[in-house]
């Protein structure tokens, strides 16, 4: 399997809502979905193909509502740094 049919497979998995190339083309937003679902396998595949700097800037500019307190927190730490709060999406 070739990295992009990985990569469409994956994101058609967790963002099944839409074409995997329009998931792709917001790879912020894919790989906070990852992050949060994603088996051991998926994560470590994702980690191999595109890297953990891809993964840090996600969750650095991670989108409200993606991601949920405990995978924020793991992530946080897992990269050795203090989990700030979660995103929020501002009420009108």
């Amino acid at each position: 399997m070739s990295d992009d049919s990985a990569l469409r497979e994956i994101a058609a998995r967790y963002v099944w809502w839409q074409a995997p190339e329009v998931t792709l083309a917001r790879p912020r937003h894919f790989l906070c979905q990852v992050m949060a679902l994603g088996t051991a396998e998926d994560v470590r595949t994702v980690r191999r193909l595109l890297g953990d700097q891809a993964l840090l800037d996600a969750l650095e500019h991670a989108p409200p509502g993606v991601m949920d307190p405990k995978s924020w927190n793991y992530w946080h730490l897992f990269f050795g740094r203090r989990p700030p709060p979660l995103p929020e999406r501002p009420l009108l």
